[in-house]
This record gives C-alpha cells, sequence and structure tokens, in this order.
C-alpha cells in the first residue's frame, strides 16, 4: 500500500509539473516542431544515450570491483539496460538502481556488494555532475543574469559537493557512535568502502567515467537540440543543461518527468533562450530515455530473470545481510 501511494504521489508530482512547463509555452508551436524535427539527430540522440549506459555501466563494474566481486562487463552492461527500463516503469530513477542490486545479489555478488556498489555509484554519478556545475559557474553566471537563479545554481553545485564530501568523512575512525545502529553502521562501511576507492588506481579511471556520462549527457541534449532546430550551441548547452540534470537527479517524480522539463525551461529562459526550445528539448530527451527503457525492457524479457524466482531463503539470508 505505501508503494501504491508513493507511485501515486510521484505520478501526481510528474503530472502537475509537466501541466505547469506545458502551459508556459504555446501548444500547437511545439506541436509543429515535433512535426519537423530531423530524423537523423533523433538518431544520434539514441546512440549517444545508449553509449552513455555503456559508460555508465564500466563505471558501476569498477565500483562492484572495488566492492570485492568479480562482474563481467557484458553483464554490467545487461543490468543496467535493465535497470533503464525499470527507471521508467517505477518512481523515479531510484527504481532503477534498487533493480540493478537485486539483480547482481541473485547473481552471486551478494546484498552487502550489491547495495555498496549502487550507493556507491549513485555518490559518484551525482559528486562528478555537481564538480562539473561548478567548474562551469563564472561561465555558467555570466549567461545567467537573474540573482535569484544565481543563487540557486551556486548552492545546487556546492551544496552536492558538500554532501559528497561528508558522506567520504562517515568513515573516519572517530565516529565510534555510527556503530550503535545498524543503518548508521552500514552507511559508515559504505562511506569506508567509497574512501577505499577513492585511493585505489581504479578511482582515475572511474572518474574519467563519470565525467564521461555527463559529457553525453550535453552531447546528448544538444543533438536533441539540433534535431528540433533549437537555438542553442554545444557550450551553451553545456552549462544549461548540467544544472538542470542535477535538479531533475531529486527522486520526487517518475523518471525526472516534469521537474526535468520545469527545470529546463526555466534555465532557458534564465539564460535568455527561448522557453518552449527547452521544453521540445527535454521532451525529445525524456522520449529517448524511454525509448532504451523499452530496449532494456527486451533484454529484462530476454534475460529469464524473474520476481517470482527470489525464494523465501534468499529473502532470509538478505535480511540477515542487511542487519549484520
Amino acid at each position: 500500500m505505501r508503494r501504491l501511494l508513493s507511485f501515486i504521489v510521484k505520478a501526481a508530482v510528474s503530472a502537475l509539473l509537466l501541466y505547469l512547463s506545458l502551459r508556459r509555452v504555446d501548444l500547437s508551436h511545439i506541436g509543429e516542431r515535433f512535426g519537423n524535427v530531423d530524423g537523423w539527430w533523433i538518431a544520434a540522440v539514441l546512440v549517444l544515450m545508449a553509449l552513455q549506459i555503456g559508460l555508465n555501466a564500466l563505471r558501476w563494474r569498477e565500483v562492484v570491483v572495488a566492492c570485492g566481486v568479480a562482474l563481467r562487463n557484458s553483464t554490467a552492461f545487461g543490468y543496467s539496460f535493465i535497470g533503464q527500463f525499470f527507471s521508467q516503469v517505477l518512481p523515479s530513477t531510484i527504481g532503477g538502481d534498487a533493480v540493478r542490486m537485486w539483480l547482481l545479489a541473485r547473481g552471486g555478488g551478494g546484498w552487502h556488494a550489491a547495495i555498496y556498489s549502487v550507493f556507491i555509484d549513485r555518490v559518484v554519478g551525482v559528486a562528478a555532475l555537481a564538480l562539473l556545475v561548478t567548474l562551469c559557474l563564472p561561465w555558467t553566471l555570466a549567461l545567467v543574469q537573474d540573482p535569484v537563479a544565481r543563487v540557486a545554481l551556486i548552492a545546487i553545485g556546492i551544496g552536492a559537493l558538500f554532501a559528497a564530501v561528508v558522506f567520504l568523512s562517515l568513515s573516519h575512525p572517530r565516529l565510534t557512535i555510527l556503530q550503535r545502529w545498524w543503518p548508521t553502521r552500514h552507511l559508515a562501511a559504505i562511506s569506508r568502502t567509497a574512501w577505499t576507492l577513492c585511493t585505489s588506481p581504479a578511482a582515475f579511471k572511474v572518474a574519467v567515467l563519470a565525467i564521461a556520462v555527463h559529457l553525453f549527457t550535453v552531447l546528448s541534449a544538444w543533438a536533441a537540440a539540433r534535431a528540433a532546430h533549437a537555438s542553442i550551441d554545444l557550450v551553451q548547452t553545456l552549462f544549461v543543461v548540467l544544472p538542470v540534470i542535477l535538479v531533475a537527479t531529486i527522486p520526487i517524480s517518475i523518471a525526472g518527468w516534469g521537474v526535468r522539463e520545469g527545470a529546463m525551461v526555466m534555465a532557458f529562459s534564465y539564460a535568455g533562450l527561448a522557453e518552449s526550445d527547452g521544453l521540445i528539448v527535454s521532451l525529445i530527451y525524456g522520449a529517448a530515455t524511454l525509448a532504451l527503457g523499452v530496449g532494456g525492457g527486451f533484454v529484462w524479457a530476454a534475460s529469464g530473470h524473474k520476481w517470482s524466482s527470489v525464494t523465501t531463503a534468499e529473502a532470509e539470508t538478505a535480511a540477515h545481510e542487511r542487519d549484520t
């Protein structure tokens, strides 16, 4: 019942935010532009986003290995594409993360490694995105003149970086108070694993992959803009889109729908660009994400994995591992 209520609330949030985004623009004009999109650039968007999922899978594999579990590249790719599907059909992108955990645990990785690796991978992704947003601030602030938007940009970028630093600090041995309760005990253990990864030879590879994933996001959004004949160049896309994607990671809607569109419309407006361009770019980006999610659904169907195959013994084992 709680999951159903959460889904209904997030679906309502997505619908409300989409409505607020759509009412800011001329829908008939948007419809005309969708009828004139460039198919070749749409294909480029799909290719770029598929490559992005592949890079994300490679990054996650490195984190899984740091957690002490061997994982083949092909398996990481398969799990990541399946996660893409469930990110579209479950509340927020967290649904895809939960499925990756389940698949890795069921595949022999164990629940500790599964939960730890996906949590760390998510933190790495958000931290890398926040770092890029912060590094781009001098140019982004020159593009965005609204004082409220400027403060929001600074708070979003630096705030997310600060959160990542706080997370890593939880591994400090003097924080013995965290060992009193099992949730904080596991959080400290995840932090220690993340710190070990940061000081390992694999750290550079993970960092490069994390940055590459977000640069592919920029390329995908720019290709979407080209498909819709939007008046935004690649450099402007870099400065405008990254903060939007960071905002869209907040899990308050279905697969980021509504949040992404509202943030994109506002970002384009603050940057002196057409709001309709921001909306159509976001809708094309979201549609491409949905299309790749459908592809992930086919991978899921062909994989033979079934939720019903989880046995009582496995459920008891998972509960025991979470509590220890």
